[in-house]
């Protein structure tokens, strides 16, 4: 199943404190980054995030987005502070080299 543009552009307004967010369209889903930085994707109208270390303290869901792709986390909150958290300790993690 695809996922809509009505849920990504949910998904966009809860992001919308943070620059540098974009997205790609891909085979119906959408690969989200952030400043050319891969961080996550909607997947069957699902916010998913790349597993980083930051992120272990949340005790999110993991995920598979489809059937042959690795584990990612599900962010099911609807609170842009704490969306805009999660990213930005995903992003972090992804730059730190």
């Amino acid at each position: 199943m695809a996922s809509s543009q009505d849920y990504l552009y949910f998904v966009l307004d809860l992001l919308r404190e943070i620059p540098g967010i974009s997205y790609k369209k891909m085979m119906g889903e959408y690969l989200l980054s952030k400043d050319g930085v891969l961080f996550g994707g909607i997947y069957d109208n699902r916010f998913l995030l790349k597993k980083t270390p930051s992120l272990e303290p949340y005790h999110l869901k993991e995920e598979i987005p489809y059937p042959t792709g690795k584990s990612m986390l599900l962010v099911d909150s609807e609170s842009p502070k704490e969306v805009g958290e999660l990213v930005l300790s995903a992003y972090r993690d992804l730059t730190a080299f």
